[in-house]
């Protein structure tokens, strides 16, 4: 019999080495080496001819199909191209719906709200959908206890009745004869397939890759090989059998996915959740989507029977608009296809050390550094010697450079004392040479101020756009745009 042999794998890219290094050979990444234990070829060799033979016995795909014959997946004899999760935010992140036979991967911290979100979905999903839930991490019991806590309880099984399959049923929506939600507590990748396809459900879900193990790998569960294989098999027959699978991933302490990097690859859309521990609300971010608009955003806000849609997510990171103070700026960003109507705050200060100090929190760092220089250089204000803090409101990240002109008058503001008026929203992009620079989706942002009630606009002056009831004032230089702002402002 021939023996395992070790290898050295790559935590960030999948490669792989026979001798350990400090560096990763193909990625250049420090301290990712892993050593794994590759299984012997007669057991590798054993497993895929299992899984050809299992996929020659149910259909042939690997013959060439022409497009114009291909059809969307049936779903209770109809045929659709996405399906409705029950939740508009989270239909929103995946482009409009759930798209059968799709991957989707969702990671977060430890106690984030993952799991909380895909039960609520699943409940959801089984009132029109055969739906299964494959809890790797917890016991039936410890699911329902959980399930009650969030208004959906556990229907007690018979004396009778095998320890797989309880069904679930909602308390507080009216009980339906076709809600169709398994659970499976389970952890042996074998045991895990052959129930999707006996069960053949049209919705699955695996929480989490991480606890999930093939018998077939001789490596601990978690580790690069189990979860790269584990998750190419779930692939296998997700696509074949038109099943679609929300996987969650546990997250480093860096915040990326744990794992190889080709997991990310596999699967047709990641979802990150974030938030504040210390904040109630939750936000879902979607970094790739192979049918939708990548960096969409959704948010939800945690309350005692489980995650809850905001609906109008500008009025979270909106501050409180009658009691404005000093070096504060309100800015439209977009997430994907949403504008959100963010305030941000700056405070500039003298420094007490040879060194100022710059601090930003939900910005950049060193697009704050940038905006500094300008200001200095192109506007005349000396911050080389003053600390400047800026943040956004509600934590949110803001990373696109429409920003940066908030942050110019922000800082401006509180460098002058000045209070800039609650009914102006400041956009634009600032350029190295002081020059304001256009930004995408102008008119959805315009139109989003508003909606909320904002009654001036400073934008780049090559915008030619008209909002009804909103006064629009071009500016091209970022000196004309903290005039703009200022003047007439309240110290």
């Amino acid at each position: 019999m021939p023996k395992p042999k070790k290898l050295y794998v790559c935590n960030a890219c999948g490669g792989e080495s026979l001798q350990h290094f400090g560096r990763c050979p193909n990625c250049g990444e420090w301290d990712t080496l892993v050593e794994q234990v590759v299984a012997a070829p007669a057991a590798i060799n054993r497993r895929a001819t299992a899984v050809a033979a299992r996929n020659g016995s149910r259909s042939k795909t690997d013959a060439p199909q022409a497009v114009a014959s291909l059809t969307f997946a049936q779903i209770h004899d109809h045929p659709r191209s996405r399906i409705s999760s029950g939740y508009g935010e989270l239909d929103r992140v995946l482009g409009g719906g759930i798209v059968p036979g799709s991957l989707v991967l969702i990671g977060g911290d430890p106690g984030i709200g993952k799991s909380t979100l895909l039960l609520q979905v699943a409940n959801q999903l089984a009132q029109r959908h055969r739906t299964l839930y494959v809890c790797a991490e917890e016991s039936g019991q410890q699911v329902k206890l959980r399930s009650q806590r969030l208004g959906i309880g556990l229907a007690e099984l018979a004396e009778d009745a095998q320890p797989i399959h309880p069904k679930l049923l909602v308390d507080d929506s009216p009980r339906s004869e076709d809600a169709d939600l398994y659970l499976l507590p389970e952890i042996d990748m074998q045991s895990i397939v052959r129930e999707l396809e006996s069960l053949r459900p049209q919705v699955a879900i695996i929480d989490s890759i991480q606890a999930i193990y093939d018998t077939e790998i001789a490596s601990a569960p978690g580790s690069v090989s189990q979860v790269r294989e584990c998750t190419s098999a779930l692939m296998q027959v997700a696509k074949r059998d038109h099943i679609t699978l929300f996987i969650v991933g546990h997250v480093t302490k860096e915040g990326a996915i744990a794992g190889p990097k080709v997991l990310e690859h596999l699967v047709d859309t990641v979802l990150y959740f974030e938030g504040d521990r210390f904040a109630s609300h939750r936000l879902l971010r979607s970094v790739k989507n192979r049918f939708g608009a990548t960096h969409e955003l959704g948010v939800f806000e945690m309350a005692d029977r489980g995650l809850e849609e905001v609906r109008n997510p500008s009025e979270l990171f909106l501050g409180n608009r009658d009691e404005q103070s000093p070096g504060t700026a309100t800015i439209v960003a977009c997430e994907g296809t949403r504008p959100l109507v963010v305030e941000l705050q700056a405070l500039v200060s003298p420094t007490s050390y040879t060194s100022p100090r710059r601090s930003t929190t939900g910005l950049e760092y060193n697009r704050l550094l940038q905006i500094l220089a300008v200001l200095e250089k192109r506007v005349g204000i000396p911050l080389s010697k003053l600390d400047a803090y800026v943040a956004s409101s509600g934590g949110l990240n803001v990373a696109e450079p429409a920003a940066d002109l908030g942050v110019a008058v922000a800082i401006a503001a509180s460098f002058r004392d000045r209070v800039v008026d609650p009914e102006t929203v400041v956009i634009g992009e600032v350029g190295l040479g002081g020059q304001i620079r256009p930004v995408s989706q102008m008119e959805p942002r315009l139109k989003e101020a508003a909606k909320l009630g904002f009654k001036r606009a400073i934008i780049p002056s090559s915008h030619g756009i008209s909002i009804p009831g909103m006064e629009i004032v071009s500016v091209s230089r970022v000196v004309d745009a903290i005039t703009a702002a200022l003047v007439g402002s309240k110290s």
